[in-house]
């Protein structure tokens, strides 16, 4: 039977749990900061950068990403429009977000990849994030951390 705090042999931490270094069955998580050797990059760009994006990821060993169309604003807040004579106000503008899975020692040049080639020297080019990433698992062969990328 898989309790609340195991499923298929993985156990499950909270994160107020993680916070004080404890799965969520109170188990401890031994040094957790340093078992993190992998970053998810997240980025939103412009949707006409993609292929510079990629092709930049591409030159820099990036062999895989995903790609999300959405909508959102920041300090651009969008834009007024004319359709048929009647001006309106487009509040969420299209973006992509981009998310790439890398091992810590090609954070840098990943991240230094995107934003020269999402770059267009406007307002609106976009973010990038850098978040831990506790593990990576290929489901086909089972491959696990550094090896799953």
């Amino acid at each position: 039977m898989v309790t609340g705090s195991e499923v298929s042999g993985w156990r499950i931490s909270s994160l107020a749990a993680r916070k004080q270094g404890l799965y969520s069955d109170g188990s401890p998580i031994a040094s957790y900061p340093e078992i993190i050797k992998m970053k998810m990059i997240i980025a939103i760009i412009k949707p006409f950068k993609l292929d510079d994006v990629r092709d930049a990821l591409s030159e820099v060993g990036v062999q895989g990403m995903t790609v999300t169309e959405v909508r959102g604003f920041g300090r651009q807040k969008g834009h007024t429009e004319l359709y048929r004579g009647a001006e309106y106000v487009v509040d969420f503008l299209p973006k992509l977000r981009l998310e790439v899975a890398v091992p810590d020692e090609r954070v840098e040049a990943v991240v230094e990849a995107i934003a020269e080639a999402a770059a267009s020297g406007r307002i609106g080019d976009g973010k990038i994030f850098v978040q831990p990433m506790e593990q990576a698992i290929r489901i086909r062969t089972g491959e696990e951390g550094d090896d799953a990328l």
